[in-house]
């Protein structure tokens, strides 16, 4: 008698009879079940070596989409969020491309343009990490740095393999005849809906009248905009469109927190959430002005709570090196201004040519900070001044949250009725504090929310004392003191030793950005320490520590009781033993 199963909804069905000789029929494995993996690509063998350096497991969407069709040959235009993994979905068919390619003359087969600096060096490090096992059959070459035209000549003379520039100094390169796109086969424009607005239209239409046919364009891009429709009609044919949702916004997976606060209170609170270890992992603390960031850093070195700086007015190698060590965990509180653009001034570089100024449009001016330059696992974000506009504070929350993490922001706002009630502390940008969180609240996504962190201010007054007396300390002299002492060091760190740590890159791993700054701030170490008996709930002590017994002690004569004073041999000074009226007491 064959047993009868169950179906979905615990109702018995009859099953087929089977034959003794009938054998189970395996049923075939979904193709979208499949394990993908970077081996599966048909990638060349020293790229995955050099993958599996990166510790990468397994592709991100955007790669496992887009490299399969890019290897075909095919143009493609992908959006994707920030931190998705979109240039290594490019670089490594773009790395593979000029390996299969190669012979025995070397020529710049493939450019790849990206609207800042830093970005710039930021995609070439990744593609040398990429193509470390590659040895000279690759070379690799980033000429949007601030290294002189002459030193930037003497980099394309050597034929790169491949060239990543902002468009602007590809097209001076160009015009000079130091860049040849002849044999260009592989082009890339990364960050596409800011390439424009960032005022290279002329370059971008420069560069498309001068390179040649059927070359394999990319175009990747985290929103798709107007801009982004522009640059596919100059560039891309037949492309295919990878629409990919970006992991921030459909995670919904950061809670957002507001308080209420007088001007003063700002610093009591970042004090506690740091202090106390409400807060843990790694942080970025978003201030309004490069002066608010010196202020909170030396506020925060009172409690020894050490912060690194990241503001535009640093060398661009030290923002680098920052924004590294910061992703590899050296660093727990990175205290960012972005009053401007934060990583790097994105401004075209000094040309012969005359250029139009960029127009600037509201809301497309974004923060460094917030697009292009990726932030690793940071578990919360600190608006220690809100952000200009609403905007600006979706950009910043993003920093948070990313790859399907979850992660928290908290945001300081200020009353109307206490701005400017504490001036020491004001900020000017608080003004319109609530009518930002208004626009904020009214253009949260669905399933997101803004929500009042319910702090109870009563418990930190017993820390008002200590945070009272470090806020005196952090005058506006210090912080301008510490605001060119930093800068000096940092500009000797990333200039005099710049040919040092090329040669001797091991040393940079021992370079740091969170030391204490010498600063006419009076630091007292008694702050550094949380006694239990100031902790919310906390304990009594239990002993009153240490009392000395060497007091020193009043010296009398016996007998009328005499004030005397004696020198250093002992003896009584009778000259010194007269009061005021120069009379001896009776």
């Amino acid at each position: 008698m064959s047993k009868r199963k169950l179906n979905e909804h615990d109702v018995p069905e009859a099953s087929e009879p089977s034959s003794p000789s009938a054998t189970p029929k395996k049923q075939p494995e979904e193709p979208s079940k499949t394990e993908v993996t970077f081996s599966s690509f048909g990638l060349e063998p020293r790229l995955l070596r050099g993958i599996k350096e990166q510790k990468w497991a397994t592709p991100t969407a955007v790669q496992a989409k887009a490299i399969p069709l890019a290897l075909e040959g095919k143009d493609i235009l992908a959006r994707s969020g920030t931190g998705t993994g979109k240039t290594a979905a490019y670089l490594l068919p773009v790395l593979d491309r000029i390996l299969r390619q190669k012979d025995s003359n070397r020529v710049t087969s493939s450019l790849v343009l990206v609207p800042t600096k830093e970005l710039a060096l930021q995609v070439s490090r990744l593609a040398v990490r990429l193509a470390a096992y590659c040895g000279q059959d690759i070379k690799i070459q980033s000429i949007a740095g601030k290294e002189s035209d002459v030193v930037q000549k003497a980099k394309l003379a050597e034929q790169p393999d491949l060239v990543v520039a902002t468009p602007a100094r590809a097209a001076t390169h160009m015009n000079s005849g130091s860049l040849s796109l002849q044999a260009l086969s592989s082009f890339v424009i990364d960050e596409g809906d800011l390439v424009l607005g960032y005022g290279f239209k002329d370059d971008i239409t420069y560069i498309a009248q001068n390179i040649p046919k059927g070359v394999q364009t990319f175009l990747m891009s985290a929103t798709l905009s107007t801009d982004l429709e522009t640059l596919q009609g100059l560039f891309l044919r037949d492309p295919v469109i990878l629409k990919l949702d970006d992991l921030e916004k459909d995670s919904h997976s950061v809670k957002q927190y507001v308080v209420a606060c007088a001007e003063e209170e700002k610093f009591l609170l970042v004090y506690a959430l740091f202090k106390l270890s409400l807060i843990r992992g790694k942080s970025i603390i978003f201030v309004g002005d490069v002066d608010r960031s010196y202020r909170v850093k030396l506020f925060l070195e009172q409690f020894g709570i050490k912060s690194c700086v990241l503001n535009h007015e640093l060398p661009l190698a030290s923002r680098l090196h920052i924004v590294e060590e910061f992703n590899k965990n050296i660093y727990n509180i990175l205290i960012a201004s972005d009053e401007t653009e934060i990583m790097g001034s994105i401004t075209k570089d000094s040309e012969s040519r005359p250029k139009k100024k960029a127009k600037k449009e509201d809301g497309k001016s974004d923060s460094g900070v917030s697009r292009g330059i990726d932030f690793r696992d940071v578990s919360c974000v600190v608006n220690f001044d809100m952000a200009p506009s609403y905007k600006q504070y979706f950009h910043r929350i993003g920093r948070t949250a990313r790859a399907g993490k979850s992660g928290t922001s908290i945001s300081f706002v200020i009353p109307k009725e206490k701005y400017r009630k504490h001036k020491s502390t004001t900020f000017a940008g608080s003004e319109h504090d609530e009518e930002v969180l208004k626009a904020i609240e009214k253009h949260q996504k669905q399933g997101q929310k803004i929500e009042d962190w319910t702090f109870d201010m009563k418990r930190l007054e017993p820390f008002r004392y200590r945070f009272a007396d470090a806020l005196r300390a952090v005058t506006r002299i210090a912080v301008r003191e510490a605001r060119i002492k930093e800068i000096r060091m940092e500009l000797t760190k990333s200039q005099k030793l710049s040919r040092y740590f090329e040669e001797n890159p091991e040393e940079l791993e021992h370079l740091r950005h969170d030391q204490t700054l010498n600063h006419p701030a009076r630091i007292q170490p008694h702050l550094k320490h949380v006694p239990d008996y100031l902790l919310p709930g906390g304990k009594k002590p239990q002993d009153i520590g240490f009392v000395s017994l060497d007091k020193p002690k009043k010296r009398f004569v016996k007998g009328k009781g005499k004030k005397v004073v004696r020198g250093r041999n002992g003896k009584i000074d009778p000259l010194k033993t007269f009061n005021a009226r120069g009379k001896g007491k009776k």
